[in-house]
């Protein structure tokens, strides 16, 4: 199945006071580590940029994506998450399917991302999501039928709204600590460091 993956990483982490992005989980910056496990699925990846992007693309070198910057940044993860996918589109028109990922879950492995496109090939539903903390949310996987379900996002809106709005076409894998993210100072003291 011809899939591509969106890194969405366009945010400014007003709320963490300083570069989600660069946060290092065991010494790497949370970017790059969830660039290289997007890279190690074998699909197309294509980062979204935005804040400090001059900052944040130099952590990305010798890692074969496709950068794009979403100069509109502050209107949202929906509206990063269209410029992603317009851009693997128009690279890859014949695409099948879409990872979307955040680049701010410090518990995401590259072993979890293969099992979302494999189970998308082995059973019937569209989308394949995360399951945590009584949600389903990203990373998810999209059939292409639901492509301009995304197209259509608002731009402070992101992908969850689409996995909610079709519940019934969805198909669950358990991400253990997928809950975790950085958005707060306090959230750095979850960080792994095993």
């Amino acid at each position: 199945m011809q899939a591509g993956i969106i890194l969405l990483a366009a945010g400014n982490s007003s709320r963490l006071g300083q570069s989600k992005q660069l946060v290092e989980v065991r010494g790497i910056p949370l970017l790059r580590r969830s660039a290289e496990m997007a890279v190690q699925t074998g699909y197309t990846v294509v980062v979204v940029l935005g804040a400090d992007a001059e900052t944040h693309q130099p952590v990305l070198a010798g890692i074969k994506t496709e950068v794009i910057i979403n100069h509109n940044w502050h209107t949202g993860m929906g509206g990063s998450l269209k410029v992603g996918l317009k851009h693997l589109l128009k690279i890859h028109p014949a695409i099948e399917a879409v990872l979307i990922m955040v680049c701010d879950q410090p518990y995401l492995s590259g072993e979890h991302l293969q099992k979302l496109t494999a189970a998308l090939q082995q059973q019937p539903k569209p989308i394949v999501a995360s399951a945590y903390a009584n949600v389903m949310g990203v990373p998810a996987i999209f059939r292409k039928e639901f492509f301009n379900r995304l197209l259509q996002l608002d731009d402070d809106t992101g992908a969850r709204k689409v996995i909610q709005q079709f519940a019934d076409q969805v198909y669950t894998l358990p991400f253990e600590k997928g809950e975790i993210d950085l958005d707060t100072p306090g959230d750095l003291q979850h960080l792994p460091n095993e």
